[in-house]
């Protein structure tokens, strides 16, 4: 679970400003930083079915928003993927 501090630091790191809590670009961020944490957390409970459930939820919505992303954005598409270090399609 992400706390607003980190939470403010995604938004601020790939909003435009700094109220942007709805642009592709920052739920990506947000969702990345989420699968993150829910990442080293299944790596300690190897057996919580759970939550992994919930990880592979956020990663196809992911998928999806950088789906959207590229289509409609492509130059902010690149930046993003950059910035997270994701693999781009």
């Amino acid at each position: 679970m992400l706390t607003s501090r980190k939470k403010k630091s995604v938004i601020k790191e790939h909003g435009e400003h700094e109220t942007d809590t709805g642009s592709a670009a920052v739920q990506i961020g947000l969702l990345s930083k989420s699968i993150e944490e829910l990442t080293s957390h299944l790596k300690k409970h190897p057996k919580d079915n759970h939550s992994r459930r919930g990880l592979l939820q956020m990663v196809g919505k992911r998928r999806r928003l950088l789906v959207y992303l590229e289509k409609h954005d492509n130059k902010g598409y690149n930046t993003v993927v950059k910035k997270l270090g994701l693999k781009s399609r």
